[in-house]
């Protein structure tokens, strides 16, 4: 059964202490300003910036889009909807398209070969979690032994309940100390921790915070059996979800404004409030303000805006770092076996590990293409960036050879190669303490995207989608109009998980009478 529930909004004396809160466009009489829709300016149109825009428009507020690029922001990073998308499949039900595949395998590969196989889990039997995980996957040459080692690891798991005071214990840890320091195997580290770990926060262990390991690695493999199934969007998302979801949104009054960059913010000298968003030599007024920029995009607007560099939560944002991405297009002169659709390689050329997709299984537009058509997406890669298009390819080429034998010999007929410079967000040990959460010190002015702070537990798209949810819910709440969205919540923990984790809250809290359990650095 599906567990409905209501983001979090801010208190209610917000929407008290502002019940009187004037826009920048004065209105001659109290009448008019209560029959005047409330203006909310949302800048970015993610799956964060989409979510806001689209409940805030159906709650009858007067919403305006703005967007750096010239269409919504396609997907960057993760390119597969997990089991445990609720709230993203119940919208595209919503929407009523079919943008997705079905549930499909996936594969790991390195210069050996085929080094494990994921099946379907929700076609297997359910095992207690994290069973099922461990045990059905196929790994044609990894010994039992391996495997074993990661059991101890569900200790830190239990220990971890993605709450304010778990993330602070396990951020400043790097994602190798926490696998090397619960017994995990050399081996099963190489070939399984590691490259999931590239393509689940996209940076070696050795720069990825233990708390979003454990994080992430709960809500898409360990909490319950299925939720590492993966559909994929049958084309771009921006073409197949965004521009029809977009779409649907003006026919209801939404405004979209693209190349429109944020370089500033204006106050309401009255009440301390936002009262305009700058972009260039264009003002937009409102009456609230939503930020779904991912990090060095909002790091920027930051460097420009006198406004957000008063706020210290705005200038500890600074600190963080995000990731290159670049995506390479191949058209291969043959059709090309390959395994699954989504296929992971890893151990070339100092690369932890990168992801294959096969476009022609999953594409509409390539199904009856003549030619293989391959993608590869490459994370942390900012040794590839200065390279000329043609080196890319060269070198992706030579790495899918040596991963994929099949693919030796092959002559690439065209190729596309698109730079996505600092555009993944970067989970790195300590980066914890220095991210936003959804509310600001701007009591009109809120927070969402995929590394805005959430107790909701999700990860990637769908925690996108949710603080996009729930930055709409702390407006509704701001100005005490319109129904709260509903959340999905993520599935709850099996007994066995809640039971331990029960136990383990309770010896903490033992631990914490003892004298000196402070002294110590834990």
């Amino acid at each position: 059964m599906l567990t409905i529930v209501a983001a979090p909004p801010p208190l209610k004396a917000f929407a008290a202490r502002h019940g009187s809160h004037c826009s920048a466009e004065a209105l001659s009489s109290h009448t008019e300003q209560q029959e005047r829709k409330k203006k909310v300016v949302v800048v970015g149109s993610g799956w964060a910036g989409l979510a806001s825009a689209h409940h805030l428009t159906k709650q009858g507020f007067d919403v305006t889009v703005l967007e750096s690029g010239n269409s919504p922001a396609e997907d960057v990073g993760i390119k597969g909807f997990r089991y445990p998308y609720r709230n993203i499949f119940s919208l595209v039900d919503e929407l009523g398209i079919q943008p997705f595949t079905k549930w499909t395998r996936s594969a790991h590969f390195s210069p050996e070969g085929l080094e494990v196989e994921f099946p379907v889990f929700q076609d297997l039997p359910r095992l207690p979690a994290p069973f099922g995980t461990l045990l059905y996957p196929q790994f044609p040459r990894l010994p039992l032994v391996d495997k074993l080692t990661a059991v101890p690891l569900m200790a830190a798991v239990i220990d971890f309940d993605n709450t304010d005071t778990a993330w602070r214990k396990y951020d400043a840890l790097t994602a190798r100390e926490l696998f090397k320091q619960f017994g995990c195997s050399e081996r099963l580290y190489r070939e399984l921790c590691e490259p999931l770990l590239q393509i689940g926060l996209f940076a070696p262990a050795e720069q990825c915070s233990a708390a979003a390991t454990l994080g992430m690695s709960y809500y898409f493999f360990l909490a319950h059996q299925q939720n590492f199934d993966v559909v994929w969007c049958r084309g771009s998302v921006q073409d197949k979800i965004f521009i029809p979801w977009l779409e649907s949104m003006k026919i209801n009054g939404c405004k979209f404004h693209g190349n429109s960059r944020v370089t500033d913010f204006l106050l309401d000298g009255n009440d301390g409030t936002i009262a305009e968003v700058v972009c260039g030599q264009e003002i937009y007024q409102a009456d609230a303000f939503i930020i779904t920029e991912g990090v060095s995009a909002l790091q920027s607007t930051i460097l420009s805006s006198p406004v957000l560099q008063s706020r210290e939560e705005f200038l500890k944002v600074l600190n963080l770092s995000s990731i290159d991405v670049i995506s390479v297009k191949l058209w291969l002169d043959r059709k090309v076996r390959i395994l699954k659709p989504g296929n992971v390689c890893f151990s070339v050329d100092g690369l932890t590990g990168w992801t294959l997709f096969d476009l022609n299984s999953i594409y509409d537009e390539y199904e009856d293409e003549p030619a293989t058509v391959l993608q590869a997406d490459f994370v942390y890669a900012r040794q590839l960036l200065p390279l000329k298009d043609y080196q890319i390819v060269q070198k992706v080429v030579s790495y899918l050879s040596i991963c994929i034998k099949e693919l030796n010999g092959v002559t690439v007929l065209q190729h596309t190669v698109d730079r996505f410079p600092n555009s993944a967000s970067h989970f790195f040990p300590g980066s914890y303490k220095y991210m936003m959460r959804g509310s600001t010190s701007f009591p009109n002015l809120f927070m969402a995207g995929d590394w805005i702070v959430t107790r909701h537990g999700s990860w990637s798209q769908e925690k996108a989608y949710v603080t996009g949810l729930e930055a709409a819910n702390r407006v509704v709440d701001y100005f005490d109009e319109g129904s709260f969205a509903k959340i999905i919540a993520v599935e709850e923990d099996e007994p066995h998980i809640e039971t331990l984790r029960t136990i383990n809250r309770r010896i903490g809290e033992l631990r914490a009478e003892l004298p000196l359990s402070d002294f110590f650095l834990q």
